[in-house]
């Protein structure tokens, strides 16, 4: 593990590999570990490049609300100590809703997307008002309450019955996310800018992957992005809940790797 000092904050996170780069975002409230299986079958054709967003895993919490753009900022903070000009950049869930905004405000830098169990949408009303219950919830209770609540609709049915070390897994991840920065990223989440017009105007190679059983991003969210992102290509992983590149990392990884492989050719 490595650190950056950047915008005032510590913000941890590994590389792997030395070829050409990818920055992989993960989810909330998850940490650089969500992407330990893409890591591995990357790391010999790409140096991949897994950063801890801001209050989660080993990277500084703050008090203020946690925006996609200073998320997106930290990333971009963080390209610059390596020395990096342009990366294919994926994000899953809110991640992706960072790496979008990342695109938005430094298109120059990114050379493809990977846009993973995710969605345009800015929150309701209703949905505002519930990540600032959760938030109050997760400073005042703790986060087992949130590992809790969040468990049953992150992963497939299946996967919650018969495999457990995966369930373990997700749920020691949020167990570890500081407290502030969880309701520090669901106050930023919660003020996000509703990217759907902005679809349009993305012109990268683009992957769009869904589980099938995404409760959370349904598939017709990943439909709409692959309806408005011109040439974009959709992949559907059969059998996987919202976290569907631990759930099915085989069927993902093959669909990343295909992707990354054409880009190349």
């Amino acid at each position: 593990m490595s650190v950056a000092r950047v915008h005032g904050i510590k913000l941890a996170y590994e590389v792997s590999g030395a070829r050409s780069p990818i920055v992989l975002l993960h989810g909330f409230p998850f940490n650089r570990t969500l992407w330990r299986e893409q890591v591995e079958a990357l790391r010999e054709r790409y140096r991949v490049i897994t950063p801890d967003l801001r209050g989660h895993g080993e990277t500084t919490a703050t008090h203020e609300p946690a925006t996609m753009e200073a998320m997106a900022g930290d990333v971009a903070a963080l390209l610059d100590e390596l020395h990096i000009t342009r990366v294919v950049l994926g994000g899953l869930s809110m991640g992706g809703y960072v790496a979008l905004a990342f695109y938005r405000l430094f298109p120059e830098r990114v050379s493809a997307l990977l846009l993973a169990d995710t969605r345009p949408q800015a929150d309701t009303g209703d949905a505002r008002l519930a990540r600032e219950e959760t938030a109050a919830r997760a400073l005042g209770e703790g986060m087992h309450t949130i590992a809790d609540a969040m468990l049953p609709k992150l992963l497939a049915p299946s996967t919650q019955a018969e495999r457990p070390k995966i369930v373990a897994r997700i749920r020691e991840m949020i167990l570890n996310t500081d407290a502030q920065g969880a309701a520090s990223a669901l106050r930023g989440m919660a003020v996000r800018r509703d990217q759907t017009e902005f679809l349009r105007e993305i012109n990268c190679p683009t992957l769009i992957v869904v589980g099938s059983l995404d409760q959370i991003t349904p598939p017709a969210d990943a439909e709409r992005m692959n309806r408005e992102i011109r040439g974009s290509r959709l992949e559907v992983i059969a059998g996987a809940g919202h976290v569907s590149n631990v759930e099915r990392p085989a069927e993902f990884n093959r669909a990343l790797e295909n992707f990354l492989r054409e880009l190349e050719a």
